[in-house]
């Protein structure tokens, strides 16, 4: 066995979450982050939107490496499905049908847990990978306690957000487009926010790019061609509250 050693400290990666088959998204962010050594995904990948074998075929041939979301358990035959709501379930009904085996043995083989440079990542949350949604400062702590890299990075909220522990104190830090998140200050939990389905009141995709050589974090939001994805989804018979949510962010 060759082992190759990673020197990650100059390196620039892109993190996403929750692309949910948006592949017009998806499309959008990587040409908005350009060049990067690495991506990173936090799961999720599919699920209520149109394209799900293009997004996994976006994410392969870019070496994106990460974890296994709800939807992306769900997708394969897992029992996840028994707690998605009707909108939901009919989606991921759909995409079961849909994708193709290449794209069931990529999901397939993701894991629920991923640790890369100083990095842990996972979907909901370190306690929980699947279903915790971490949204408040209090499972914040818990969380980043569990946490044994430097930082921790987590999706499944389709928010942008970000917690700091310094000691036993856990502060939610306002994710904002500048300066961002310095890399170098109290244990951190990065969430990039959703890709294809943003929920924040802001319909552009999220994303997250980590500059390992400046020891920043920065999000970015990026506009997409919506209106194409809601023709998409409706084309597929996709559930019509799923499409019109694009609109709006929520």
């Amino acid at each position: 066995m060759i082992w190759r050693l990673v020197d990650w400290s100059s390196m620039r990666i892109a993190v996403i979450s929750d692309v949910h088959s948006n592949v017009l998204a998806l499309d959008a962010v990587l040409a908005h982050v350009g060049s990067v050594d690495a991506i990173w995904h936090l799961g999720d990948i599919v699920g209520y939107g149109p394209d799900p074998d293009a997004v996994v075929d976006r994410l392969a041939a870019a070496g994106a490496v990460g974890v296994r979301g709800n939807h992306d358990a769900a997708a394969v035959g897992g029992d996840e499905i028994d707690w998605f709501n009707p909108d939901a379930r009919a989606a991921m009904e759909w995409t079961r049908r849909a994708i193709a085996p290449a794209t069931i043995a990529w999901l397939t083989a993701l894991p629920q847990r991923r640790e890369e440079a100083e990095f842990t990542m996972v979907h909901g949350s370190p306690l929980d990978p699947t279903w915790e949604y971490v949204t408040t400062a209090a499972a914040a702590r818990d969380n980043l306690r569990a946490v044994t890299t430097t930082h921790g990075l987590n999706g499944h909220t389709h928010v942008p957000l970000a917690f700091s522990l310094d000691g036993d104190r856990a502060a939610q830090v306002a994710p904002s487009l500048e300066p961002g998140a310095t890399l170098d200050g109290p244990r951190l939990l990065l969430n990039p926010g959703s890709v294809g389905q943003p929920r924040d009141g802001d319909p552009r995709a999220s994303c997250l790019v980590l500059d390992l050589a400046a020891r920043r974090a920065q999000w970015s939001r990026v506009p997409y061609d919506i209106d194409t994805v809601q023709s998409r989804m409706r084309s597929a018979g996709l559930p019509h509250r799923l499409a019109e949510r694009l609109s709006y962010g929520f």
